[in-house]
């Protein structure tokens, strides 16, 4: 599928045209039908209300849309922030043809997370008021405002690179603002990944105490850091087969390595943690909670990090596995944090929880709308194997440009 498009200046003169492909599979396919009947699904949700799309109940307002598509996409999108402070603060410059592709996946993550949140809100058109309420002393009112302002930051960095190809007299102004605004993607990501986990440090005597800590808002954070190197070898193993690109695996390598340093300190400051609560019986306990909590660290921790070390990161193998590892270990803490730490405790209130069919496919279209718009910019923007600023061919200039489009 192929769209031409045309720009002229004010007096109608034609400038350029733009080519946008978006090729067909049968995947792809795949992915615009769990949209559809996500949209769908979603309309009725507004239109309804929770009640008609959703298990949740009075005992159980957080269910799968808060641990799914708030609080671990909010996580998974971490690498962004994570890849900005290696590559354009650290100057770690090996790594810049990972920079631009993670930077994508990030802010399609938010949006995710954006649109999670506006769906998961009883009253979705309320959604404004804490733009004009001033709820200082509010933990969500700081992630709410965050991860808004993150968002946009997101865009603005995005139009950097959107820039090159249509409206490109604008290119310069945001390229000298990039500094700025990659200071300020740095910053932001790191009050909100950290007050998530102080939502659940407020949580006293309701959390488990296999997850209730001092050092929540460090785990969250930390957490969300180290993930950002999963998430890159896995989206690199994905967009190799799809896209035809494949990243050296000595790139791949050393962010597994700084991830891997991230996880052992996240490592050490759990056994810490264990050690000052005196919670080491209840590790052991092998019950549902402590074969959770031992299948999240083992497998999601402390496997991961031998795998960093060792010649194993110097294989695709290797990485990959460390990849899969690195996620699904963020991924079950999160939900053992909304669904296995508050579960005893919700659940003596007469109120129980199980996912509808509804909530996972909703769910599911919010990763299946991302997957579409990455392969669709992927394919139309200088996003794979970025290794520097190229020059800026044909720049509009006498006045504002307009587009329209044709087949």
């Amino acid at each position: 599928m192929e769209l031409v498009t045309t720009f002229v200046n004010q007096a109608g003169a034609k400038l350029n045209s733009v080519r946008w492909r978006f090729r067909m599979t049968p995947m792809r396919l795949v992915f615009m039908a769990i949209a559809a009947v996500a949209i769908a699904i979603i309309l009725v949700r507004f239109v309804l209300g929770l009640g008609a799309t959703t298990n949740l109940n009075d005992q159980w307002p957080w269910g799968l849309w808060i641990a799914f598509d708030v609080l671990l996409g909010v996580a998974l999108a971490g690498g962004g922030y994570g890849t900005c402070l290696i590559v354009y603060v650290l100057r770690r410059d090996k790594f810049y043809p990972i920079a631009r592709s993670t930077m994508l996946t990030s802010l399609l993550g938010y949006i995710v997370v954006v649109l999670g949140l506006l769906i998961e809100v009883g009253q979705w058109f309320n959604f404004w008021r804490p733009y004009v309420s001033w709820g200082h002393a509010s933990v969500l009112f700081e992630v709410f405002w965050c991860v808004s302002c993150y968002t946009v930051i997101q865009i603005l960095e995005f139009c950097e690179v959107a820039t090159e190809k249509v409206f490109k007299g604008f290119h310069k102004y945001l390229k000298k603002a990039m500094p700025v605004l990659l200071i300020v993607g740095i910053t932001l990501p790191t009050l909100h990944q950290s007050s998530l986990g102080e939502l659940f440090y407020l949580m006293v005597g309701k959390e488990n105490i296999l997850w209730w800590s001092v050092f929540l808002p460090p785990f969250f954070l930390l957490s969300s850091f180290f993930v950002g190197a999963g998430m890159i070898v896995i989206e690199s193993s994905l967009a190799g087969k799809a896209l035809d690109h494949k990243v050296d695996n000595s790139v791949l390598r050393g962010l597994v390595r700084i991830s891997g340093g991230a996880m052992l300190l996240y490592l050490i400051l759990k056994i810490v943690d264990i050690a000052v609560k005196g919670t080491l019986s209840n590790v052991f306990a092998f019950d549902l909670p402590s074969i959770m909590f031992l299948i999240e660290l083992v497998f999601g921790v402390i496997i991961p990090i031998i795998i960093a070390f060792s010649s194993l990161s110097g294989t695709r193998k290797g990485l990959l596995w460390f990849g899969i590892l690195d996620v699904a270990g963020v991924i079950l803490n999160r939900f053992n944090v909304v669904f296995t730490g508050l579960g005893k405790y919700l659940n003596q209130h007469g109120g129980h929880y199980s996912p509808a069919w509804t909530e996972i496919v909703v769910s599911l279209g919010l990763v299946s709308i991302a997957c579409l718009a990455y392969l669709f910019i992927a394919e139309n923007f200088n996003i794979m194997g970025h290794h520097g600023s190229e020059s800026v061919e044909g720049v509009m200039i006498d006045g504002i440009d307009y587009a329209s489009t044709a087949k």
